[in-house]
């Protein structure tokens, strides 16, 4: 049987925002063209380089940083380890000096507001997120290297073996949620130990863990920071950031120097469920603040909904009393099959399904999560990811002015919040009595990807994009 091999850290990445599919992705798209050219040994021969920009890479690309990712992956900079408090100087300098340093080896001449270009009105026919590396070479020989940016940070180039499924031979492959079923019923695994046992493909059981964990802490990073920072969000819409006002609402005049005592403030502040509420969407706030600032958050799994699942997950650790190791890598675990679930069924790319592919799959993967940790069986973790997908159909991606932030911030709180709730409800409910599975949803959700008006497919062509005056602040 062919089947796609999907990990957990394929599905969560590290990197910069404030877009997985827009930033992320053609930064890692530099970097595979950088490699190609060095691996041939041409990497020194470039003399000119253009890089074309198509469909929604184009029309949100600015908003969404395309540019300044692809400049700093010409550089081979990492975005899993760049400093982000030096982007703005980084990239000052490259527009001043006109000069790109390929890989930190070869300099070329190279004038971002030329060599970069913005074609809105043209569109590759695989997926709306194209990029074409057009390189000449100091023997006249010239070529076009087009990669596409297909969601949550992959990438794949045309004409090359990254369009082919994977071939890593996994102990329980899975294409759909039946299949997780009936690897569950088969072995008495619960979701997140079928997932563990298929990650030992790739690597030792103690480096999934540790890579785990450091996910979950790059995660819980990005909350505490953005609970701490004030003022506005870049990119001129002049829009508040709300998660400083909150925490310290919230928190009063608890004392606390460090994360961990800033998380015992917070679950000694009360139970009762309009503070849980609040704290809730204090966390997914955080996170999507700071990556609109292009801050490092996890893709989860994607950028845009790098939110819902930190949120969901501090929820379980801090008001479920399960802020263990071993429950939080159990949580990741199960979150990330039902993710790759989504992408092998449907899309998790905006740019072809609208934000029901962001929001309502990192819903869904959240719910999974939250279910499982909470003692639900296998039939009702797939329950609690179908309800969430269900009351996320249709969803559309209208990002005002291109930028991640009205409504996508909000829509990450909104996510969380109905993830617990579809939990909730699959727990309390008889899976048996339910009338639509997870592969239905899933099915039904790429029907409508398919169906839905591209305006409404991250190119700010429609919706709230073209409704709300860029000078109104977010409301």
């Amino acid at each position: 049987m062919s089947y796609e091999s999907i990990s957990v850290f394929d599905i969560f990445k590290i990197g910069v925002g404030p877009s997985s599919s827009h930033t992320l992705g053609p930064w890692k798209a530099s970097l595979k063209f950088l490699e190609k050219n060095k691996e041939s040994n041409k990497l020194h021969d470039i003399v000119q380089l253009d890089v074309l920009l198509y469909g929604s890479l184009a029309k949100t690309g600015v908003g969404h940083g395309t540019d300044i990712a692809v400049l700093l992956g010409l550089c081979g900079e990492n975005p899993e380890t760049f400093d982000v408090s030096t982007i703005d100087s980084t990239i000052q300098d490259l527009r001043t000096e006109k000069k790109l340093n390929l890989m930190r080896m070869h300099c070329i001449d190279f004038d971002p507001t030329i060599n970069i270009v913005f074609l809105f009105e043209e569109s590759l026919p695989f997926h709306p997120n194209a990029m074409t590396f057009l390189t000449r070479y100091k023997n006249g020989e010239e070529s076009a290297d087009t990669y596409y940016s297909v969601g949550g940070g992959f990438v794949v180039q045309e004409q090359s073996n990254d369009l082919k499924l994977s071939t890593v031979q996994l102990p329980f492959p899975i294409d759909k949620s039946s299949d997780i079923l009936h690897w569950c019923m088969k072995t008495g695994f619960s979701v997140a130990e079928v997932v563990l046992e298929n990650e030992h493909a790739w690597r030792e059981e103690s480096a999934t863990r540790t890579r785990l964990l450091k996910i979950a802490k790059v995660m819980q990073e990005c909350i505490y920071r953005g609970c701490h920072i004030e003022g506005e969000l870049p990119g001129g819409l002049n829009v508040a950031r709300r998660a400083y006002g909150l925490n310290k609402k919230l928190l009063k005049d608890c004392n606390y120097s460090n994360y961990e005592e800033w998380l015992l403030c917070v679950k000694n502040g009360g139970n009762h469920f309009q503070y849980i509420l609040d704290w809730v969407s204090c966390f997914a706030l955080a996170v999507n603040e700071e990556n609109a600032s292009f801050s490092r958050v996890v893709t989860a799994p994607t950028n845009g909904a790098a939110g819902v699942i930190p949120a969901v997950l501090m929820y379980y650790a801090i008001f479920c009393d399960s802020n263990t190791e071993e429950k939080i890598i159990k949580f990741l675990l199960c979150a990330s099959e039902i993710g790759c679930i989504f992408k092998k069924g449907a899309t998790i790319s905006a740019a072809m399904g609208g934000c029901q592919a962001e929001i309502g799959v990192s819903s869904a993967m959240a719910a999974a999560a939250l279910c499982e940790g909470l003692g639900g069986t296998p039939n009702q973790v797939l329950q609690a990811a179908e309800i969430a997908m269900e009351h996320h159909l249709g969803l559309t991606c209208d990002p005002v002015g291109g930028l991640v932030q009205i409504p996508c911030i909000e829509r990450n709180s909104m996510g969380a919040i109905k993830a617990i709730t579809a939990a909730q409800l699959a727990l309390q409910g008889n899976p048996y009595d339910a009338k639509v599975s997870l592969d239905k949803v899933v099915s039904t959700m790429w029907e409508t990807a398919k169906d839905m008006n591209t305006k409404y497919k991250e190119t700010s062509d429609g919706g709230l994009a073209i409704h709300i005056p860029l000078s109104l602040p977010e409301c």
